[in-house]
């Protein structure tokens, strides 16, 4: 039942996850910078965690908050800073089909962390997933399609690897605190590293906060659904799943993306369908293919 659990919130987060690649792009950069967007998702995020936090209070170990300190760098600051910096000169589909390289990352990561040792499947797997995904940012330098920016791929999978890392490192973490604690201390080192940034306070004195309500439904939706909810499901089913399964839930994210970017234009929002090609269709048809081979040894262990 508690791994059932895990898998139904893995699944939520993910669909939290798929439409936000349509949601928070109308956002940026027109009403909120992306580092400016980034500084409220964390902030708002942060003091929801907090609350929490203090009525499940348990005490970290002084050893481990440099292990925190560095999960809040890679899987807050860098990740969130990259990812909307990303989302804010590319598509939405571009983003969501760059994401499902961070399985491969993953294991990768896992590989040279934690020593597992290397079958000839996930080798394969890394080889066709990681040329996919090159191929796709490359794809993009030629094509000038409205929206796609070959330094946004690169952004998005700077910020696949950064999650990649995090999800690994927090690993250990979790078989000695609960998710709310992890997940509270991750996000106080991530305010930190953000509201540290250069660019963070200068963006924020640009934003004018007289938003339609339109604007303001999508900026609580990131803060709360994408950010908080997210990542509290998502360290949930942490403690209960190994990383290379958790981050396996994003080969699902270009699909239920796409799937939202079709209903959000239907509904007659933004349109960003006219990114989608032969090109990268095949691209991401590699990737899969990549994660496949890596998910298949995982399955038979």
């Amino acid at each position: 039942m508690e791994l059932l659990k895990a898998h139904l919130a893995l699944l939520t987060v993910n669909l939290i996850y798929g439409a936000n690649y349509v949601i928070a792009k109308k956002i940026m950069p027109d009403y909120v910078e992306a580092n400016a967007m980034i500084f409220l998702r964390v902030f708002g995020a942060t003091i929801l965690f907090w609350i929490i936090y203090s009525f499940q209070y348990q005490k970290v170990a002084k050893k481990d908050l440099l292990l925190l300190a560095t999960c809040g760098l890679f899987g807050v600051a860098v990740n969130q800073l990259f990812f909307f910096n990303g989302l804010q000169n590319t598509s939405s589909i571009n983003s969501a089909i760059i994401m499902s390289t961070n399985p491969i990352i993953t294991v990768v990561l896992a590989l040279l962390i934690l020593k597992e040792k290397i079958t000839w499947n996930r080798a394969l797997g890394i080889a066709v997933g990681g040329t996919g995904a090159i191929l796709f940012i490359m794809n993009n330098s030629s094509e000038g399609i409205r929206g796609d920016s070959v330094q946004g791929d690169l952004f998005i999978f700077i910020n696949a690897a950064s999650y990649a890392l995090y999800l690994v490192l927090t690993k250990p973490l979790m078989k000695k605190y609960k998710p709310i604690t992890v997940i509270t201390w991750v996000f106080t080192f991530g305010l930190i590293y953000v509201s540290v940034f250069p660019l963070t306070f200068q963006e924020l004195s640009y934003v004018k906060w007289d938003f339609p309500t339109e604007i303001w439904v999508r900026i609580i939706f990131v803060i709360i659904a994408v950010t908080f909810l997210a990542y509290l499901l998502n360290i949930y089913a942490l403690k209960r799943v190994s990383p290379a399964v958790s981050s396996s839930y994003i080969y699902l994210q270009p699909v239920l993306a796409t799937a939202f970017l079709f209903l959000f234009s239907w509904l007659g929002m933004e349109d960003y369908t006219n990114s989608i090609t032969f090109i990268k269709v095949l691209c991401t048809l590699a990737i899969f293919a990549g994660v496949f081979l890596i998910s298949l040894k995982l399955k038979k262990r």
